[in-house]
């Protein structure tokens, strides 16, 4: 009875603490990532959560049926998009139901509420399932470990803070959920929790393109185990019932559908699921027949399957059938390529290489656990283990190769390191021996002395732990908490200023311009316009056709006359630029312009050609150093136009770190709106003359503008 503790037994109150602490967990989970509301408001944050946000509205209010089959015609004007066909639906369809459910309870929650906040829910619920998964391969100590890391690791926070309403925000659990169904099924030899394992897996499908890491890793593990002679029944079963459930169900969503049947990103995994059928079938034949016998009819079976396999693969993939990889996935395993080949998918920042600091400051303690994780991983070895470290070896190399997958290595980082930990703290823990061979006793002054070099090795870590934790608070609050349509900056007094640019911009749009109108803009705010502005846009984030969005740069590239003339010809009524000279910000359009030169060059070799874009000296500059192509091209006139006039005619651009150029002339395109700190500019296609006279024969009629002369 002295072991027990309000009547609970030992292993009872052991059982409690664990859960009071992973609740503990999951509570500084949800609130680390809640600075950005406490700091800001409840906003939705980036650009793809806008696009996410907008169609989770439209199927609350008209629901999933007309969501489902919804085009969208003032997406990439003229030609629309079929929304339901084109995107993972998991994320807006688990944000009705949450908002139906508290609907359902009398709680009146707002959906914007309900989204912006679903990232940081889930985020709990991923710090149970990494317990789970540290459980079943290690023990409850390095569950608990790897909860409480993956509860604040930046590289996980940074894609599910408060108001980052994106498709990672629930996909990061369902990979983790995922792996640990696949386990246990491995373990058990459990067709239910396969289909458990399935089932989740389609939910990932649903939810983020990342499913297909999942395909191809779990192949992979069934496939390595099978070259280390692990054959069971019980891996036979866990493979084919996941295959099976797994790829029937992920075709049931439409942005997906055949493609696991004749794509390569899937291939494997058929294939996979085909030997397994073999190795099965030559277990079986061996029970049959004679030793000698059964040896010849493998080798000859191996021979024959090997030669029709591999012609079939050649033949249909010569005929197309089986399609070849895509560019995003060559962009994995060559990092130049999306420069040459696929300029819009190199133009985006999170598919760069992942410079080396980019690892310690998403990791931070856990880069040096990670490897201390895989060596123990070998030591032991189970079939768990194998995937441990197939998942930590690719999850790293891809990590490597775009830092966008920091995200897809941060769980198994967290997972190695706790295994780590806890084999670390195992060892250091244990009670010194008050006798030598249970016979002669030990003196205290011995045991104190074998208890202090344990003892400074724990403290230590708890030291690093600590100062683990100062960081992940650190990086949090002050890289992974601000959303992008609401700036801040310090005054010399300390006080915080808002820069509310954007917003100010879209409400303008919203407000004083017709429900159709076309916005034309870089692709980059096509989400934010639709779902703020609420305007047509010609592209947008979705990035589907790289014609359209080299037709855009096209018209940012050209002069003034031509852009006019493709601007009418693609019906535009305004034109929104980004501009950060005024206040220092270096995401504007001038920095993103020679992306936009490349993907237009791309598909225009004929019109646009980006060695005119640099100047004599070959550098890329702005102004009266320009080159010609640089001054004349209607991105640079919307951007300077009128500007030196504000800060004075002998200024610098305060990001370039150049002179402004002396004179800037606009005759088709009237300036319609500029934001308070002039990040954002609209302007107005004019219409044509009445006259029939062209606008800088009616501007030189008309006669000079007054400096300062402002049209709003």
């Amino acid at each position: 009875m002295s072991g027990k503790f309000l009547g609970l037994s030992t292993a009872d109150q052991t059982s409690l603490l664990r859960l009071a602490i992973l609740g503990l967990i999951s509570a500084v989970a949800v609130g680390s990532r809640l600075y950005s509301v406490i700091r800001f408001e409840s906003v939705i944050h980036e650009f793809d959560p806008w696009f996410n946000y907008r169609t989770t509205k439209y199927l609350v209010t008209h629901g999933f049926d007309k969501f489902w089959n919804w085009f969208d015609e003032t997406a990439w004007y003229p030609l629309g998009r079929v929304v339901g066909g084109t995107l993972y639906p998991g994320i807006m369809v688990t944000s009705a139901a949450i908002y139906n459910a508290l609907h359902l309870l009398n709680l009146p929650v707002d959906i914007r509420n309900v989204c912006v906040f679903l990232a940081p829910v889930f985020s709990a619920l991923t710090a149970i399932a990494t317990y789970l998964l540290g459980k079943e391969v290690k023990n409850a100590t390095a569950g608990l470990l790897a909860a409480a890391f993956i509860g604040i690791a930046p590289g996980y926070i940074s894609r599910s803070v408060a108001g980052s309403y994106d498709n990672e925000g629930i996909a990061i659990f369902l990979l983790v959920w995922t792996f640990y169904l696949w386990l246990r099924a491995v373990r058990l030899g459990s067709a239910l929790n396969a289909a458990f394992a399935a089932i989740s897996y389609f939910y990932m499908v649903s939810a983020w393109g990342g499913y297909v890491f999942i395909i191809n890793l779990v192949p992979l593990h069934v496939f390595t185990l099978l070259a280390m002679g692990r054959y069971s029944n019980r891996l036979y079963v866990a493979y084919s019932t996941f295959y099976a459930l797994g790829t029937l169900s992920s075709m049931q969503v439409p942005f997906v559908g055949f493609q696991p049947t004749f794509t390569s990103e899937h291939m494997a995994a058929l294939g996979t699921f085909g030997l397994i059928q073999i190795v099965a079938a030559a277990n079986y034949i061996r029970g049959q027949l004679p030793a000698q016998q059964f040896q010849t009819v493998v080798r000859s079976a191996v021979v024959v399957l090997f030669a029709v396999g591999a012609l079939a693969l050649a033949v249909l993939t010569a005929r197309g059938v089986i399609a070849p990889w895509t560019g995003r996935f060559y962009s994995l395993w060559d990092t130049g390529y999306a420069k040459v080949h696929i300029p819009i998918i190199a133009s985006v920042s999170e598919h760069q290489p992942t410079p080396w600091p980019n690892f310690f400051f998403d990791l931070n303690l856990l880069i040096w656990l990670f490897p201390a994780g895989i060596y123990f991983s070998f030591r032991e070895l189970t079939d768990n283990h194998v995937f441990l470290i197939l998942y930590s070896v690719f999850a790293a190399y891809f990590a490597g190769v775009m830092v966008r997958l920091i995200l897809t290595l941060t769980p198994i980082v967290c997972v190695m390191a706790g295994i780590a930990m806890a084999n670390l703290l195992e060892t250091y823990s244990r009670n010194t021996p008050s006798t030598v061979n249970g016979s002669a006793p030990i003196s205290t002054g011995k045991r104190l002395y074998a208890l202090l070099p344990r003892a400074a090795v724990v403290v230590n870590f708890i030291f690093f732990l600590f100062m683990f934790q100062w960081h992940c608070s650190w990086i949090t609050s002050t890289a992974y908490s601000s959303p992008s349509v609401v700036l801040a900056s310090r005054s010399p007094d300390g006080s915080q200023h808002i820069i509310d640019d954007f917003r100010e911009a879209y409400y303008w749009l919203r407000k004083n311009t017709r429900p159709d109108a076309r916005v034309l803009s870089w692709w980059d705010y096509g989400y934010q316009l639709a779902g703020m502005a609420d305007r047509t846009t010609l592209v947008d984030n979705n990035t589907w056709n790289n014609t359209h969005i080299a037709t855009v740069g096209r018209i940012m590239a050209s002069n003034e006359d031509k852009a006019y003339e493709l601007a009418r010809h693609l019906d535009v009524d305004y034109v929104l630029v980004i501009f950060g000279a005024m206040l220092g910000y270096s995401g504007d359009d001038i920095n993103k312009f020679l992306w936009m030169i490349r993907i237009a060059q791309g598909v225009y070799p004929d019109e646009v050609n980006e060695q005119s874009f640099f100047n004599h000296e070959g550098q890329y500059s702005i102004g009266d150093d320009a080159s010609v192509a640089m001054r004349e091209s209607l991105l640079h006139k919307l951007c300077y136009y009128r500007f030196s006039e504000v800060m004075g005619p002998q200024s610098f651009d305060r990001v370039r770190k150049q002179r402004l150029p002396s004179k800037v002339e606009l005759d088709n395109f009237e300036e319609a709106y500029t934001t308070e700190n002039w990040m954002v500019r609209i302007y107005k296609v004019k219409d044509l003359d009445n006259l029939g006279r062209s606008h800088h024969m009616a501007a030189e009629f008309a006669g000079p503008r007054e400096p300062g002369f402002s049209p709003f």
